[in-house]
């Protein structure tokens, strides 16, 4: 007989199930804390974030906006500009701009001074000069600038030295009128240069005449050659120990010195008498362009020969047509070498003050001296622009082959402000190129305020004859080492 249970309800017998099931594991108690104390420190790191985007959105956002918020407002309480509606208009516009100006002026001239109210201590004539120099610094910030200068002269500017640059002045000087240029600190070069005793010996005795000689000139028509005779010299300087001189006549006749002639040597005397007659075969047509050359010397049988010193004549026709026999009496100029004659150069110059523009126009050249072996040189020019020893700019001519007679004919132009002129030079050299290795200096000459002889009466010429060319033969000279310096590439 089967036994029959009685029902139990369904909670129950859950109960009953859990109870009779074997027992499960419970979870560690140490994973259970990790997992709470990540969560923990989640959320913190979430909450900071948050507080640190509010915070700049508050800084970047907000205060700026509150600032343009309030300058708004301040600009709404102004009273507003009425816009200019014709050409009067606008001066009156102005004028009330400058107006707004002053009176903002004013404004801060009451706030300087507001102390006042509260401090009758201060004087009515010190608030009248504060006010004075605040109103006066409003001034010197509503002053114009000064001109642009032309942009030609801009370069020439530029590599002037900075005392020479010429500046503007201000319109209001009498607010600096007592403050006046000082020296203190500033390098003067010419309290460095130097004189040594032998060049200061050398110039005295070169500018002191060494004798006079006495020759005469005529030309000879039937055989076409000058006839040149030198008669006698007095007040020779003695150049041996025994306080006497044995001295000798060489003549030369330039350009060419195919002819040299020797008078005889006359011994021991300061007083020679010569009386020696020489023919240089030369046609009546190139008497103009010819020079004569006198050289005294002393002989000396076992040393090199000393020279006196030298005479040029530059024009035969000086005292007469040569149909004659005309006597000179020159001075003997001292010199320690025989001049070489380099050649002549003739160009001219022209400057327009208004544009501030000089041309130097190469026209040509002739005599120059043989740098090659074939007997003839490749000659050009080049034109330094100098400022105080320095070279500020150079320009060079094109390269004629194989002659001693140039002809150029080439325009060189400089930017030069007129205010400058006084300051610069012109250093013209003539060159002999050459194909391999450096190329040589056949002969310089110098033109400016502070050259010598017929570089300064040219210069002279051309800035007292504003626009118009002013050309002249120049004789080339020997560079020193300074003007090597110069016209170095």
């Amino acid at each position: 007989m089967p036994i029959t249970l009685p029902s139990i309800p369904p909670l129950r017998f859950h109960f009953i199930y859990f109870l009779f099931l074997p027992p499960v594991s419970a979870p560690s108690s140490f994973a259970e804390l990790s997992i709470t104390l990540l969560a923990v420190v989640v959320i913190v790191c979430g909450l900071a974030l948050v507080a640190v985007f509010l915070f700049l959105f508050w800084k970047l956002c907000w205060v700026p906006w509150r600032n343009k918020a309030l300058s708004s407002s301040d600009a709404g309480l102004a009273p507003p500009c009425q816009a200019p509606t014709g050409g009067g208009d606008f001066l009156k516009d102005s004028m009330a701009t400058d107006k707004l100006k002053e009176q903002s002026g004013m404004g801060f001239l009451e706030a300087a001074v507001k102390i006042s109210h509260t401090s009758p201590d201060i004087p009515a004539e010190v608030q009248r000069s504060m006010k004075q120099h605040i109103m006066r610094h409003t001034r010197i910030q509503r002053q114009s600038t000064e001109p642009a200068s032309s942009t030609r002269h801009s370069s020439f500017k530029r590599h002037l030295p900075r005392q020479m640059q010429v500046s503007s002045l201000d319109d209001d000087t009498d607010l600096y009128a007592h403050e006046q240029p000082t020296s203190i600190g500033r390098i003067k070069p010419e309290l460095y240069k130097q004189k040594s005793v032998d060049t200061e010996e050398s110039a005295k005795a070169k500018g002191k005449p060494c004798g006079t000689i006495n020759f005469s000139l005529q030309y000879d028509y039937e055989i076409e050659a000058l006839v040149v005779r030198i008669l006698k010299a007095l007040d020779l300087p003695a150049k041996d120990l025994c306080g006497s001189s044995d001295p000798y006549v060489k003549i030369y006749l330039l350009p060419d010195r195919k002819c040299k002639f020797q008078t005889r040597v006359h011994r021991k005397t300061l007083n020679p008498t010569f009386d020696e007659a020489f023919h240089f075969p030369l046609p009546y047509e190139e008497l103009a362009s010819s020079k004569l050359h006198l050289s005294v010397f002393d002989f000396d049988r076992f040393s090199r020969h000393d020279m006196i010193g030298e005479v040029i004549l530059d024009n035969l026709f000086e005292a007469s047509d040569l149909s004659r026999e005309t006597s000179l009496w020159k001075d003997i100029q001292y010199a320690t070498t025989e001049s070489v004659d380099l050649g002549e150069i003739m160009f001219s110059l022209c400057y327009l003050p208004t544009a501030g523009r000089l041309t130097l126009t190469v026209i040509k050249c002739r005599n120059l001296k043989a740098m090659d072996i074939t007997g003839y040189s490749d000659p050009y020019v080049k034109v330094s622009l100098l400022c105080d020893g320095r070279r500020l700019k150079k320009k060079k001519t094109t390269i004629k082959k194989n002659t001693l007679n140039p002809t150029y004919n080439e325009a060189i132009i400089f930017d030069i402000p007129p205010e400058n002129m006084d300051q610069v030079s012109l250093l013209i050299s003539v060159m002999d190129y050459d194909r391999v290795g450096h190329n040589e200096i056949i002969g310089v000459n110098r033109v400016g305020i502070t050259a010598e002889g017929l570089g300064r009466d040219h210069w002279n010429e051309m800035l007292a004859y504003p626009r118009k060319p002013i050309a002249h033969w120049h004789s080339l000279v020997e560079s020193k080492k300074s003007v090597k310096e110069v016209c170095a590439k």
